[in-house]
């Protein structure tokens, strides 16, 4: 059965701000029906890191919280610690890190609380019984909330193809020690040809598994899996094998999405944010510019329909010229073509069809412009 997915796109006028549609979106996807009074509910939202240009912007974030505070509702801006070593692996970090990127509570009017703790060992143990995981972490502000509204930047990813609702549940709230058991399936390999021993990787790796000579070496004994080394590269020297580890990933992120929604039917709605699509995730510090023209903003109480339109809709954008697309070793980049996959040469289905077995959701959906 299709599911609804609400649309407006990204244009705007002096009497109908990009603002002014949000807030109807909200109201059309029927997010004043999942929070009641009194209830506590977490924004589940990207800080984006320090020297991230492209996250969520704070002025959405706001009307999100506005609309839940007409309502009697309580929300809060929540998004666990990261694994890897950056500026969001602690809450202290993660707090200050968020501050600078814009989300103060004068500027957004909710509080911040970090979901899995100071060091991201306050979670809770979630009984799934499937496939990968017989019990998943969920952090304990996600799983306490009574409400969970889940406001995404669609955007690219290195490891699986993109991010959108479905990833932002999954890893953005699972616990530290989640995101390792996500990532454990993940081994990254060293292109020694390519490597110019710059020594960048070694800033970015938690669990010091990797030494640099004449070129980066990788203790496979010691690597965590989480991929970060990946993206940090600047000479595309390490890379992964795409065509079995990411489809493990991407499922064992489906899983942790199944365990965060578990106990939540019909108390939780999603937004997709479908603004500065970058190649990359938020979690670089830094931001390349976006690779197809600003499409949207969409919403619904399906996350797998939700997705799915979202990559159909950056499927039908032309691609940007100036962009990583001029750089892509994959596929064509036009109308029509998976942008994800050109740059990346991963398969994003993999998340959405597996969502969609898991009963988390539809692939067929009913786009509704507003």
């Amino acid at each position: 059965m299709a599911s609804r997915v609400f649309f407006t796109d990204a244009r705007a006028t002096g009497n109908r701000s990009l603002l002014a549609k949000l807030d109807r979106l909200l109201r059309r996807a029927g997010l004043d029906e999942v929070a009641a009074k009194g209830e506590l509910v977490a924004v589940k939202l990207h800080f984006g890191e320090r020297g991230n240009t492209r996250h969520l912007r704070p002025q959405f974030v706001r009307r999100v919280v506005e609309r839940l505070k007409r309502r009697g509702a309580r929300p809060f801006l929540t998004d666990a610690n990261t694994l890897y070593r950056g500026s969001r692996a602690n809450a202290v970090d993660h707090l200050e890190t968020a501050l600078e990127n814009g989300f103060a509570y004068a500027a957004v009017n909710a509080p911040l609380i970090i979901a899995d703790g100071l060091t991201g060992k306050d979670y809770v143990k979630v009984e799934i019984n499937q496939k990968h995981f017989r019990q998943v972490h969920i952090s304990s502000a996600v799983y306490f909330a009574d409400v969970l509204v889940a406001l995404s930047h669609f955007k690219g990813h290195e490891a699986t193809g993109f991010g959108g609702a479905l990833k932002n549940l999954g890893m953005g709230c699972g616990s530290r020690s989640g995101k390792q058991q996500m990532h454990s399936v993940v081994r990254p390999r060293v292109r020694a040809a390519v490597c110019r021993a710059c020594k960048r990787c070694l800033q970015w790796c938690p669990a010091a598994a990797i030494r640099v000579a004449e070129v980066a070496e990788i203790d496979a004994d010691r690597c965590l899996g989480c991929g970060e080394c990946v993206v940090t590269c600047p000479h595309g020297a390490i890379t992964i094998n795409w065509k079995t580890e990411v489809a493990d990933l991407q499922e064992r992120i489906v899983e942790y999405a199944f365990g965060v929604l578990k106990d939540k039917p019909g108390k939780a709605f999603f937004v997709n944010f479908v603004l500065d699509v970058t190649p990359d995730c938020d979690c670089p510090s830094w931001s390349d510019v976006p690779v197809v023209p600003d499409v949207g903003i969409l919403a619904s109480q399906d996350p797998v329909a939700l997705d799915q339109a979202c990559y159909d809709l950056v499927k039908q954008q032309p691609g940007l010229a100036g962009t990583r697309l001029d750089d892509r070793r994959h596929g064509q980049a036009g109308v029509g073509d998976d942008k994800f996959w050109a740059i990346h040469g991963v398969d994003g289905t993999i998340q959405l069809a597996y969502a969609a077995a898991l009963g988390l959701g539809s692939r067929e959906y009913e786009l509704v412009r507003i």
